[in-house]
């Protein structure tokens, strides 16, 4: 193996390394917007195009893809147009230095600052339960809730107990939307999420249900919901309810831990 890279010119290996490190950044970067999906898929496609016209030299095979190539980067702007704008915009601010700089670095908040955001989280959570005020609660993961924060109000304020009960106060406004949280902020809510069409789900489950297993399915948002009529506090991640979770496990469902 030592023997085979030494014989690959130096300027090569350079190449090879930067190309990965774009892919990589690229990566994070379609990871946010939820576009993950689509990322692969053109990664996919450009692995066979490099195996069928480099590797083996299928002529027929390999003119066909080139087709596809030559008018890939059209494509790609069509489909990423929106991603590509707000890339640039960024770039063309006065953050764009430190939004390049925040791309190569790894955040990192202490256990301390974690319980400071989830603890008021799980303190209304659990007094909506008592009471049986249903909620719908999404927080932001990785992957961006942009798209659905448009649909809602927007608060931008910080993370308080007794702000999340009033909001979904039945006589308030934005009590039947979803709230979005992201970071250390309430950043909308009266907010519309997509519904699962999953059949396996139970009839008895309300649209609240519905809707937070659909953004689950959709994003790595982690989706607490709150019964209406029983009070029971369930979360959906990743395509799955938990449901009849205590407050200890709901903030160790948050934290990750």
């Amino acid at each position: 193996m030592i023997e085979f890279l030494s014989k690959i010119p130096l300027k090569d290996i350079v190449d090879i390394i930067l190309v990965v490190l774009f892919l990589y950044e690229a990566y994070l970067l379609v990871r946010k917007t939820g576009t993950r999906a689509i990322f692969m898929g053109v990664l996919a496609f450009l692995v066979i195009w490099i195996i069928v016209s480099q590797v083996f030299q299928l002529r027929m095979i390999g003119a066909i893809l080139d087709r596809f190539i030559s008018v890939g980067f059209i494509l790609l702007v069509i489909v990423f147009q929106k991603e590509i704008r707000e890339f640039l915009q960024v770039l063309g601010s006065n953050k764009g230095i430190r939004f390049i700089a925040d791309l190569f670095e790894t955040k990192k908040t202490t256990a301390g600052e974690d319980l400071k955001t989830i603890i008021p989280i799980v303190m209304a959570v659990m007094d909506m339960s008592q009471r049986k005020e249903g909620a719908l609660i999404a927080v932001e993961q990785t992957v961006s809730l942009d798209a659905y924060v448009e649909t809602g109000e927007t608060l931008n304020a910080d993370i308080n107990a007794r702000l999340i009960e009033n909001i979904f106060f039945k006589n308030s406004p934005l009590h039947d939307g979803a709230m979005i949280i992201s970071g250390k902020k309430i950043i909308a809510a009266g907010c519309i999420l997509p519904v699962s069409q999953d059949l396996t789900i139970p009839k008895y489950l309300g649209l609240r249900h519905r809707s937070g297993l659909g953004l689950s399915q959709e994003t790595d948002a982690k989706v607490i919901i709150v019964s209406e009529e029983t009070g029971q506090i369930s979360i959906a991640h990743s395509g799955k309810f938990i449901f009849g979770i205590s407050a200890e496990r709901l903030q160790m469902e948050l934290t990750g831990k």
